[in-house]
């Protein structure tokens, strides 16, 4: 019995500690982004490596939700799948016609997962 309870407890820490690199990873991005949107005017050069680095991060979940082997219920990585689509379609628009306002919904977006995640929401 031991055994099984030294199991669960190393299965725990590893969820809680990957949990909490997820959602430190969406803060970063969301950070990144807040900067670019923040200050504008001399930050707009930066953009386009904080939106990469954003749709670098989704691109990983999206993938990982499509895995058949991910352990989340299948509701949940469709949720995850949906909005990682519509992460990666509405940094297309902000590419497409940059604005800082157009940062909002993705800023928002990972920090609401990433809340989520750290059990705040």
């Amino acid at each position: 019995m031991r055994h099984a309870s030294q199991a669960y407890g190393k299965v725990a820490i590893n969820t809680a500690n990957q949990r909490e690199l997820e959602a430190d990873l969406l803060l970063r991005a969301a950070s990144r982004l807040q900067a670019v949107c923040d200050d504008w005017d001399r930050r707009q050069g930066d953009l386009n490596e904080a939106l990469l680095y954003n749709r670098t991060l989704w691109t990983i979940f999206t993938a990982a939700v499509a895995r058949e082997d991910n352990p989340l219920p299948r509701d949940i990585r469709q949720n995850v799948a949906n909005l990682g689509l519509f992460v990666f379609n509405h940094t297309l628009a902000v590419i497409a016609g940059p604005r800082p306002e157009r940062l909002g919904s993705l800023i928002c977006i990972n920090r609401e997962l990433a809340a989520g995640l750290l059990g705040r929401a």
